[in-house]
Parts: structure tokens; sequence; C-alpha cells
């Protein structure tokens, strides 16, 4: 995909508000996870994604009670769990751009596919697996078959 077309995307992506925790690269990443993510940043990620809190706290390994909790209480994530969660917003950006759609993205997760049963979000219960699906989507990318 050319910068310019890519640039374009991403100027108009409806992840664009999570584009302000810097998530350009793994040390920034890293760096805004260990002081903790705002319980907000998961709401608005859910909503954005349109998947249900339950589903994507399940995922970053929290109940939809503990999050309730830590936000009633005003609480930051931890740091292992905000790492996961700004991991999973930068692979959701980054499969907005090569899908064109957030919805078109997550159709893609829930296909299976290296010739498994498994599909994509089967892997994203872990930053490792995040990082997986990462490494496909910029293989998809450059026009390798996935």
């Amino acid at each position: 995909m050319p910068h310019a077309i890519a640039l374009q995307k991403e100027k108009y992506s409806v992840l664009h508000r999570f584009m302000g925790l810097e998530l350009g690269n793994l040390y920034r990443l890293v760096t805004s996870a260990h002081k903790g993510v705002k319980t907000k940043v998961f709401y608005d990620f859910a909503e954005t994604i349109k998947m249900p809190e339950k589903e994507l706290a399940g995922i970053i390994n929290l109940s939809a009670r503990t999050i309730s909790n830590y936000k009633d209480q005003q609480k930051v994530l931890e740091p292992i769990y905000s790492e996961h969660l700004l991991k999973l917003i930068s692979l959701y950006e980054k499969g907005e751009t090569i899908f064109g759609t957030v919805d078109e993205f997550s159709y893609w997760l829930k296909k299976p596919f290296w010739s498994a049963r498994e599909t994509p979000m089967d892997w994203l219960v872990t930053p490792g697996g995040v990082d997986i699906i990462a490494e496909e989507l910029d293989k998809l990318a450059e026009g390798y078959p996935v």
C-alpha cells in the first residue's frame, strides 16, 4: 500500500482518538502502559470496536466488574493490563488501516487461518499473541498470503 494512501486512511480512522497514547513504537507503548491507562480508554475502545465490555475485559484477562471497580475508584489499570490494552488498540489501528474499516478487520479476526481451527481472535488473549497477529498483518500488507 503506498505510503500516501496509508496516511490518508489513518487521517480518517475511527480509532484516531487513541493516537495520542503514544503507540507509535514499543518503547513509547510500554512507557505509557507503565504509567497506567485510565479506564475511560478501555470503555471508549470497546465502544469504538463494537465489542462488549465483558468480552474485551476477558481478552485482557480481567473481569468487567474489576474494570468497573477501577472506574468507580478512579484508578488506572495496572501496567500489565494497560500494555495488553494498548497493544490491542495499536493492532486495531493497524487492522483498520489495512482493511479499511474496523468492521472488516473484526470480521477477519474471526476467520480461521494457518490451516487450523483457531482464529486470529483466539491469539489476542496474551500480549505476545497480539504481537503475532500484528506480524501477520504486516505480511498481509506487504502482499504475502496469510
